[in-house]
């Protein structure tokens, strides 16, 4: 399957992995559309891809923000969801959960991704796809993050419910390891390479993925006509370990 000339919606795609996604379809001659909840993000983000995509400023948070902006879209080909709260991501003992912060960990990820799927499928093509986004913590979860473990497993069972619920739209999901996006930025550059490097000396690959690469996963899922229901992992052997 091609993408020349499909239309593909990449909600996060103003940055990290979602950026690389919408460059590596353009390189696809897709037609892309970037969405952020930020509008500065966006009109960044555009002028990064030379004004080869279209954008818009969307809250998936927001059930009819979501619904206006689908429905005035109109039809596409390919939805992909990178989109991430990381500020909700944050760790701790049972004990001291707060649960009524405990939805904001869904609010993006799990909620948003549900809502721009809701909205968005019944103006996808029959050969189109949904990609969203998980994380490695669903299959190597860690103390002090069972939240965030419930939240990246809920995407992969939601992805196997929807891919039958919306065949012949195909529903799969991409799960990446530890990749060089700009979240790692608010890290002193003094002491982020050790860091990262000590993240990763174990691995298989022992490095950070890059986000480009990662894109290619997503980009095999929106033409991979015959995969669907499937979590693909991009993590360097993060999963051997």
């Amino acid at each position: 399957m091609i993408l020349r000339a499909k239309r593909a919606v990449v909600v996060g795609g103003t940055s990290g992995i979602g950026f690389a996604v919408a460059e590596a379809a353009l390189r696809e001659h897709a037609e892309v559309v970037v969405v952020s909840s930020k509008p500065e993000n966006v009109d960044i983000a555009i002028k990064r891809l030379a004004g080869a995509a279209k954008g818009f400023a969307v809250d998936v948070r927001k059930d009819d923000d979501v619904a206006m902006f689908f429905e005035r879209l109109g039809s596409i080909d390919h939805l992909v969801f990178t989109a991430g709260d990381w500020g909700a991501m944050t760790g701790g003992s049972l004990a001291e959960l707060d649960l009524v912060r405990a939805g904001e960990v869904f609010a993006v990820r799990f909620w948003g991704a549900l809502a721009c799927v809701k909205h968005a499928h019944k103006s996808i093509s029959a050969g189109g796809s949904i990609t969203l986004t998980d994380g490695m913590i669903a299959e190597r979860p860690r103390r002090g993050a069972a939240l965030s473990s419930a939240m990246a497993g809920a995407v992969e069972h939601l992805v196997r419910g929807l891919a039958l619920e919306l065949a012949p739209v195909r529903v799969n999901a991409v799960c990446p390891g530890y990749v060089r996006t700009e979240v790692w930025n608010s890290i002193p550059a003094e002491q982020r390479d050790e860091r990262l490097r000590r993240m990763t000396q174990r691995l298989p690959l022992p490095r950070m993925g890059e986000p480009a690469e990662i894109a290619e996963a997503y980009l095999y899922l929106m033409r991979g006509g015959y995969t669907t229901g499937q979590v693909l992992r991009v993590e360097g052997g993060l999963g051997l370990i």
